[in-house]
């Protein structure tokens, strides 16, 4: 079941505020920003970026995700690890609101989102 209209109203609100506090300053984020992103049930933080290689090629590296399970009423936590697949955040593998995730993330205690 889709996320309802109220869900993405606190999603974009929650991520608004995210980026507000921890976007890079204005005059750096030609080289790296912040943003995050819904996708169906989930939303990924991301770090946006140019190519090392070729400038003219913009990257979005995935810092965390979180994937909303209605049956439980809970967001499940991921991060990806070097391995480039997603792993469930062992310190807290969900939460019960989408700004408990984002101050999740911000924290970052562990170092597995920003490394």
């Amino acid at each position: 079941m889709p996320l309802s209209a109220a869900q993405i109203e606190q999603i974009t609100a929650a991520g608004d505020a995210f980026l507000l506090q921890h976007r890079p300053p204005v005059e750096i984020r030609h080289q790296v920003d912040l943003a995050y992103r819904l996708d169906g049930q989930s939303v990924m933080v991301f770090e946006v970026r140019p190519d090392w290689m070729d400038k003219s090629v913009i990257t979005h590296e995935p810092v965390a995700k979180a994937t909303f399970v209605q049956t439980e009423n809970l967001w499940k936590v991921y991060w990806m690890r070097a391995d480039l697949k997603w792993h469930a955040y062992t310190p807290k593998p969900h939460v019960k609101t989408i700004t408990a995730f984002f101050k999740l993330v911000a924290e970052d205690k562990n170092a597995c989102f920003f490394g």
